[in-house]
């Protein structure tokens, strides 16, 4: 595979924070552990009503119609395999490791913009876009390459790219450099393009507790 692409308000240059965790003893905090770990080991994040699409996506729509300008398809996941799990992991690493962090006012002077991260430089939603055109370009099916919004663990959003198979939904994030499954992230899940439609945003129902809320790296 040839790698030749380059390149709010969320708030993504910032590396998320490690996850805390905590014991308890006695027998009814173990019955609740277990629970917690059965949410915490969901594959699938529960998905509720249409939701407002970003307003970086509906501007990068105007500049970049032709990506935009689909129509409805069925849902489609993608089978994991060995092989599909190496692609993935090397897409996400090379644009993790090739494109320098950099927030949307010190790059065009305003305060959110989404675009594809040409020039070496760019913040969460860019670094997102360019890994869901490379997957395209390898031939994975955009109706399992959907950009999400959450919250990370400070409370601020953040834009990551969704990854839906049959053994569960990963997470591509710049602030993370493993492919992580959803609830393994520490996030909290906001919204997200449809799988039938992406230009039609679902709102997102995380079974578990908010640990803050969707932010740049």
């Amino acid at each position: 595979m040839s790698f030749q692409y380059l390149r709010k308000p969320l708030r993504c240059v910032v590396a998320a924070a490690a996850l805390l965790t905590a014991g308890l003893a006695g027998s009814q905090t173990a019955q609740a552990a277990g629970a917690a770990g059965a949410i915490e080991r969901a594959l699938y994040v529960a998905v509720g009503e249409s939701a407002r699409a970003p307003i970086g996506w509906i501007e990068f729509c105007v500049e970049n119609t032709r990506d935009c300008k689909t129509q409805k398809t069925p849902p489609r996941d993608i089978v994991m395999s060995n092989q599909t799990w190496t692609s993935l992991v090397r897409i996400n690493d090379w644009v993790n490791q090739s494109i320098k962090p950099i927030t949307d006012m010190d790059h065009w002077g305003v305060v959110e913009k989404w675009s594809y991260p040409d020039d070496g430089y760019g913040d969460c939603e860019d670094y997102v876009l360019l890994k869901r055109r490379m997957l395209m370009e390898a031939g994975w099916p955009r109706e399992a390459l959907l950009i999400t919004v959450v919250r990370d663990k400070k409370g601020e959003g953040h834009a990551v790219l969704t990854v839906k198979t049959d053994k569960g939904e990963f997470i591509l994030d710049n602030q993370e450099d493993r492919v992580l499954l959803w609830s393994e992230t520490g996030y909290r899940f906001v919204k997200r393009q449809s799988q039938a439609d992406q230009n039609t945003w679902v709102s997102l129902g995380d079974p578990r507790p908010a640990v803050s809320t969707a932010s740049a790296r």
